[in-house]
Order: C-alpha cells, then sequence, then structure tokens
C-alpha cells in the first residue's frame, strides 16, 4: 500500500465532521472532485471503503467508524506538536480555525477578525457558523465563541465585555394595522415571526422587568432560523420580529422598523471566546486572545 497521506487523514474527518462531501470541501479548501479522487484513492490503498455513499447521503461504514476513532486522537496529538512548534515564532503565521454561532460570527468579525489580519498580515482565520454546539477539540477548532451561558465548563472563556440585548420590533406599517404589545402578554395576540433552534424546537422569547421573568411562546404564521431572514419578514411587515439588537440598530436608527418592549429586554452577559487549557496555544491563537482582551477593556 502507498504511503498515506496527512491530507487523506484529514479528508477523512473532514467528512466525517461535517457529513457531507461538499461541506467539508469547503472547509478543507478543494474542490468536491478533488476531495472524492483523494478519498477514493485512500480506500483504494487500504482495501476497504470508510464511507457509504449515495446520491443523497454519506455515512461512514464500520471500517470507516474505526479508522476515524483511532486516527482523529493522534491526529489532534500531531496538530498540538505543530502548534508547538509554531508557537516558537516571534511573527504569529498560520490558521486559526473558530467555530461561532452566526450572530456572534458578525459581532466579531470587524472588532476583532478584520483588525487580527491587519496586525499579523501572515495569519489566515477560518470560521465557521454553526446554531448547534459543537465538540471544538474533537472538530479541530481552535477557538469557539459562544454566549457566556453556553461556554462548556471545561473550557477556558475569555470575555468580549459586550453584553447582548434583544429586540422587538416591527414595521411602522404593521404597527399601524395591528397596534403596539405594551406587555410580553399582548404578544399572544399578534403575528410574531418565530424562531426555531437548531434541534428544531421553537425558542421561546424571554423578557424580564424588575425581577419578573417571562418566556412566550410566539405564535405566527412563518418559522425561520436565520437573523437576516427575520429582518426582511419584519421589513415586509410579515409580523413582529424578536432579533439580536446589534443586528437591526441600524433599520431602528432610520426608521424602518419600530422598537417595543423595550423596557422588557435588559441586557445580559455577552459573548466569549473559549479554548482548551490543555493544549499548547500557537503564537497565532495567543495573539488573537490578546486582541480580544484588548477589545473588552475598551
Amino acid at each position: 500500500m502507498e504511503q498515506t497521506s496527512l491530507k487523506e487523514l484529514e479528508a477523512v474527518i473532514a467528512i466525517a465532521r461535517r457529513g457531507t462531501f461538499r461541506a467539508a470541501a469547503i472547509d478543507l479548501d478543494m474542490s468536491t472532485t478533488a476531495l472524492s479522487h483523494t478519498i477514493g484513492r485512500l480506500e483504494a490503498g487500504l482495501g476497504v471503503r470508510l464511507f457509504n455513499r449515495t446520491t443523497r447521503s454519506v455515512s461512514l461504514t464500520d471500517a470507516g467508524r474505526l479508522f476515524v476513532q483511532q486516527v482523529a486522537p493522534s491526529l489532534q496529538d500531531l496538530y498540538a506538536a505543530l502548534d508547538s512548534v509554531r508557537a516558537q515564532r516571534e511573527t504569529p503565521s498560520g490558521t486559526i480555525r473558530i467555530n461561532a454561532a452566526p450572530f456572534a460570527a458578525r459581532a466579531i468579525i470587524s472588532p476583532l477578525v478584520l483588525e487580527f489580519l491587519r496586525r499579523y498580515p501572515d495569519m489566515n482565520v477560518d470560521i465557521v457558523t454553526e446554531g448547534k454546539m459543537v465538540d471544538i477539540v474533537k472538530d479541530g477548532f481552535d477557538l469557539g465563541v459562544r454566549v457566556a451561558g453556553l461556554v462548556p465548563s471545561d473550557m477556558i472563556a475569555v470575555s468580549l465585555g459586550q453584553p447582548q440585548r434583544h429586540a422587538v420590533v416591527g414595521s411602522p406599517e404593521y404597527f399601524e394595522r395591528h397596534g403596539k404589545p405594551v406587555v410580553p402578554a399582548d404578544l399572544l395576540n399578534h403575528r410574531c415571526i418565530r424562531v426555531r433552534l437548531p434541534d428544531g424546537s421553537s425558542f421561546r422569547w424571554r423578557f424580564e422587568k424588575n425581577g419578573e421573568q417571562v418566556q412566550i411562546d410566539a405564535r405566527g404564521p412563518i418559522s425561520l432560523d436565520e437573523a437576516g431572514l427575520t429582518r426582511t419578514a419584519v421589513l415586509e411587515s410579515a409580523g413582529i420580529g424578536y432579533v439580536f439588537e446589534q443586528d437591526i440598530l441600524p433599520d431602528i436608527e432610520v426608521g424602518s422598523v419600530v422598537r417595543v418592549l423595550e423596557d422588557w429586554t435588559p441586557p445580559y452577559p455577552g459573548l466569549c471566546l473559549y479554548y482548551p487549557g490543555r493544549r499548547n496555544l500557537s503564537a497565532g491563537v495567543r495573539a488573537f486572545l490578546e486582541l480580544a482582551r484588548e477589545f473588552s477593556r475598551q
């Protein structure tokens, strides 16, 4: 058998992690065809199939599951060794992989990521956005970004300092036709744009005022899982939306949407970067964390 390359090992892990050749190819910065050929060569050399492939799905074979179970930890050890060597460089270089919720990625892209790349032109940053929580160590990420309450207890968290806040908004036309809610319970008589969580369940809209906490199971004609789609629906007067404040502030400022129940949506602990404490940090990750701490102090 020909010697197996690191590229082939990374390909198997990426497909197992992402579930499709297309998504894995994007992560690996290669074409789907090239990735398919890479796996084909590896399977031919091993003499076994690692994946069951149909036009609709990809799944690991028994041999593939065994392969991933045994190779993934060794690959992580190899990455850690490479990071240890790179950490000796005075000038950071290489790639940082970050897993973040979509809204979190939008929050850090300008003040952190783009500023980091300006300061360290030899660095690359690869951001993967996912609504669901992932194991950043298992899935090969250097850093995660989530709200403080979702950071796993075994991770080291670095607060980004900025509190988060929700906003309840509707278009002027919608409120002219239907009136404005005065308390959260009034939303039950309105058309609301429902928020669908990654597990398929509906997100309950959360409110708090003077120590009173309320959760509303919003009702409405449409359920969405992406903030940009919710914004579009609100602007088109489809109903009332419950969104992150930073995603809608420009529309509030120009009057495209009207905010309601503002006194029921106080700030809450904001975003954190997090990473595993047992791993040797590369020079690039250390520099990114230092920039994050600098940002949080502003």
